[in-house]
């Protein structure tokens, strides 16, 4: 049987009995007064498709059961707080989990792996969760990550010399991307790393889910706050991605100094060629050179 992502961060025997438990006909039983949620990646519980959960537990049921484990007299979510907030809200006292016996360090890995799995996670979710798997993986901040993100690139690109490429910690970032599937470090890098720096009403609305990322990083290049805004409404309006680059370059074109007359005439008097001009004109241009060199203190030579 194929392995799912998230096995390849787990010992092979808490693989295997979670393939038990979830082989089984029913789960354990635990009140929701006894489950707390943990520190997890995901921040945000939208309103609306929560509410449209608990519809969906009144009516069917918690039907793919929490992680969780043990903490004090109670357990701790793992994984599944969105159900657990869902269950509460639809009235249940009592809901179906796996409890696992897992250390910190593989109780973040579910976690993580679990949260990247969502259908609904935005991107700027992802670019930090895959980090913070990363950060675990390597022992490493997510800073440190970043910039060994950035190291091996360079390194692909020529400009730094290589002694990133090829040690452990390189390995071990390719396997994670290869264990995740759908995103190679370098993309990860050409179009997620960017995100991490968008100015907070990009931010926010990418974690709404009110733009798609490729306009984030569009409107990141406005450095006009006021024409940012104005866009980021007409992207949530429905502005396509075509037309907001055409907008963005057309006010980056207005906002470029024009060439001034005196550099534009310094590079033409670069170009000139005072013998091929007629006598008279010549005469013209050369007092003026002569009176230039006069009062700007320059020996003729």
């Amino acid at each position: 049987m194929k392995r799912s992502p998230i096995e390849h961060f787990l010992p092979p025997e808490l693989v295997e009995r979670l393939e038990i438990d979830r082989r089984q006909a029913g789960q354990e039983a635990i009140p929701l007064s006894k489950i707390r949620p943990r520190s997890q990646p995901r921040k945000r519980f939208e309103g609306a498709s929560l509410e449209a959960l608990a519809e969906s537990i009144r009516a069917h049921g918690v039907l793919e059961p929490l992680l969780v484990r043990r903490a004090g007299e109670g357990y701790e979510i793992i994984a599944g707080e969105r159900r657990y907030r869902a269950a509460k809200l639809a009235g249940l006292t009592m809901v179906p989990a796996i409890v696992l016996e897992v250390d910190e360090r593989t109780a973040q890995a579910i976690a993580l792996m679990e949260n990247l799995q969502r259908e609904d996670l935005n991107p700027y979710e992802e670019t930090l969760g895959v980090l913070d798997l990363l950060a675990l993986e390597l022992g490493r901040s997510r800073e440190e990550v970043v910039s060994l993100l950035y190291r091996m690139w360079n390194e692909v690109k020529g400009k730094i010399t290589r002694n990133v490429a090829g040690n452990p910690e390189a390995q071990k970032v390719e396997e994670v991307f290869r264990t995740l599937g759908h995103l190679d470090w370098q993309t990860f890098v050409r179009h997620r790393l960017p995100l991490l720096t968008l100015p907070e009403d990009l931010k926010e609305a990418l974690e709404e889910g009110s733009i798609p990322y490729t306009a984030a990083l569009e409107l990141k290049k406005v450095k006009d706050e006021a024409l940012r805004r104005e866009l980021l409404e007409e992207v949530k309006g429905g502005l396509s991605l075509r037309d907001l680059k055409a907008r963005i370059r057309e006010a980056m074109r207005k906002e470029e100094p024009g060439p001034t007359w005196h550099r534009e005439v310094l590079k033409r008097l670069a170009r000139l060629d005072l013998e091929a001009l007629p006598a008279e004109k010549r005469e013209v241009v050369e007092a003026y050179l002569h009176a230039i060199a006069k009062e700007l203190n320059i020996g003729r030579g």
